[in-house]
């Protein structure tokens, strides 16, 4: 006999079925991995996105190969051994002459000891007991055999900023310079530093910053006349106005770096790239990248490719049809015009005339000091933080490109600014490194991936539209400059364009680093460059074989480009186009620098 139903009661397979989906969602592998994707976020935004894990496994694999290297300990010994006697010769040497020969030299680029007071003792001393231990370092940061050559590198880097925190210039009572002013203003120079650093604090607290003091966006710097003509998610174009009564027939159009706001090529009116290629009959069309926010996390890097170096190709074709474009690439956005130049190249489009490369790399094996920084740990660690926030923070970024010259841009601006009592006179280039930008998620992590960590472009592997590019593809000229003293794309690694591809290619070197030699006006004083040609047959030369053999010449590389832009344009001028084109649709939304550059 069937028993009856009690409508109330639950079936325990029918709770266990209800109970069972919820629980095995919190034990998928995607769950696990997102906790520890917030832990990552966590502890990044405790480092400002350092990896721990990158720099200790550097330390261990150093410490683990000299653990097993007696002979190099006892080179280390000994090295130790004949600096401490020197050091003690020289400083019972010069306690009664003040002629002694200095045993630890200090190098040409380091400035700290520059100043004639540390000439005098105890100063001398002190220098010296520093530098011996400088020396002692860097000796033993070697790579021992067997290392990974990465870590060595990272792990001399590393030794060579810690040990830099305890200079004798950074501290006051150690730096003849802080106790002389000291002495002479009875501490006046103390307390303006103080209100110096109280005014920073607010400054970084509020994050207004000070560092463009003077120097207002669209007035006295991006202020070369012009008119914003389109607008996407992601960049505004702006159209620049003649200064001239007839143009080369042929526009530029530049893509900045995303990394930070474009007028690094459109500063005051004298440094300004921008304006000395309008006032030499040039029309210049620039691209102005939009600052991303946490709602853009998910755009990509072939975005920028498409939304932004093609869109701006089509409008300015729009405007002048039939004319073929010189693109300009400055850092990032090099290597992003390299990309979209090879892809046209591929399929069959010959919309360029020429393609112009300033400090930008497109082979990263050997990328400078900031590959220090970039290795799966790290990349790892960053991407879990973009993750969390959405983007790469402005801060965040301006850390490690502080990290690289911390001599001068944080420890040599603080003694000045907080014990000596100078502010640092700001200048447009400063007020322009201080707007800093933020970087997608998405779009950062495919660059950090596919470019710095896997170098694709020069491997053959990187794809656009899942077919691979090639740069040999590229046969239009190329002109690429390389600044000595660049840490950021180094000239010898922007140099290996050499490599990949064929065409004919005119390579200038100019003093200065990735910013400064960039800004290079003419006019501006002890500036020089290398120039030199590569026809399409010529053999390869080495990097150091091309300096040496490179003519040299005095003065900006700015006439020697805008002189090869003309001949790589048609002989006659033509009449200045008109701003847009309202008949097609491209109306001029508003005047150049436009609403993107003053995004925050």
């Amino acid at each position: 006999m069937d028993q009856p139903v009690n409508k109330h009661s639950v079936d325990p397979r029918a709770l266990e079925r209800r109970a069972a989906p919820p629980l095995m969602s919190l034990l998928r592998p995607q769950s696990f991995e997102t906790v520890d994707r917030v832990a990552q976020a966590t502890a990044a935004r405790f480092t400002q996105g350092i990896s721990p894990h990158a720099q200790m496994s550097a330390w261990i694999d150093w410490a683990a190969h000299l653990a097993q290297a007696p002979g190099r300990q006892l080179e280390l010994v000994m090295e130790a051994s004949g600096s401490a006697a020197r050091l003690a010769h020289f400083g019972m040497h010069n306690l009664v002459s003040d002629k002694a020969e200095r045993p630890f030299p200090t190098e040409a680029s380091d400035r700290r000891f520059s100043d004639p007071a540390w000439g005098t003792f105890p100063y001398l001393f002190f220098e010296q007991a520093f530098l011996a231990q400088q020396q002692w370092w860097r000796k033993a940061t070697r790579e021992v055999r067997g290392m990974r050559p990465h870590n060595a590198a990272r792990v001399s880097f590393l030794a060579t900023k810690y040990l830099d925190v305890f200079s004798p210039s950074n501290f006051p009572w150690l730096n003849p310079m802080v106790v002389e002013r000291t002495h002479r203003e009875s501490g006046a120079n103390l307390h303006r530093g103080f209100e110096h650093f109280i005014e920073d604090f607010l400054d970084a607290a509020t994050q207004s910053g000070n560092s463009g003091d003077g120097y207002e966006v669209g007035k006295d710097v991006a202020a070369t006349a012009g008119e914003v003509i389109y607008r996407n998610h992601l960049m505004e174009l702006i159209q620049y106005e003649p200064a001239t009564d007839n143009v080369m027939a042929e526009p530029i159009l530049i893509v900045p770096a995303w990394i930070m706001k474009y007028y690094v090529l459109d500063l005051a009116p004298h440094h300004s790239l921008v304006r000395y290629l309008v006032e030499r009959g040039f029309t210049v069309f620039m691209i102005s990248w939009r600052n991303p926010t946490a709602e853009d996390r998910d755009v990509e890097f072939d975005d920028y490719r498409t939304a932004g170096v093609m869109e701006a190709i089509e409008v300015v074709n729009t405007i002048l049809p039939q004319r073929k474009i010189h693109a300009t690439g400055y850092c990032l956005g090099g290597t992003l015009l390299s990309i979209a130049a090879a892809t046209m190249a591929r399929d069959g489009d010959a919309r360029l005339a020429s393609v112009t490369l300033l400090a930008s790399q497109t082979d990263f094996s050997e990328p400078g000091d900031l590959m220090l920084f970039v290795d799966a740990a790290q990349v790892a660690f960053l991407e879990d933080m973009m993750w969390d926030q959405g983007y790469l923070d402005a801060h965040q970024m301006a850390g490690v490109f502080m990290a690289l010259r911390s001599n001068e841009l944080f420890w040599a601006r603080a003694i000045q600014e907080y014990f000596l009592g100078e502010r640092e006179q700001a200048t447009d280039l400063m007020a322009w490194s201080a707007d800093q930008t933020r970087m997608p998620y998405l779009m950062h992590s495919q660059y950090l991936r596919g470019l710095f960590l896997e170098n694709r472009l020069t491997s053959g592997r990187y794809a656009v539209n899942d077919n691979v590019i090639a740069l040999k593809d590229i046969s239009v000229p190329m002109f690429v400059v390389g600044t000595e003293s660049d840490h950021i794309s180094p000239w010898r690694s922007v140099y290996k364009i050499h490599l990949f591809t064929g065409n004919d290619l005119t390579f200038a070197l100019t003093n200065g680093g990735h910013n400064a030699g960039i800004v290079s006006e003419p006019g501006h004083p002890k500036r020089r460059f290398h120039l030199a040609v590569r026809a399409p047959n010529d053999r390869y030369v080495s990097a150091d074989h091309w300096r040496e053999r490179a003519k040299v010449f005095e003065g900006s590389w700015w006439p020697a480009w805008a002189s090869w832009l003309e001949r790589m344009s048609a002989k006659e001028r033509v009449s200045p186009p008109q701003m847009g084109a309202p008949e097609k649709g491209f109306v001029p939304l508003e005047p150049a620098p436009g609403s993107y550059v003053h995004e925050r």
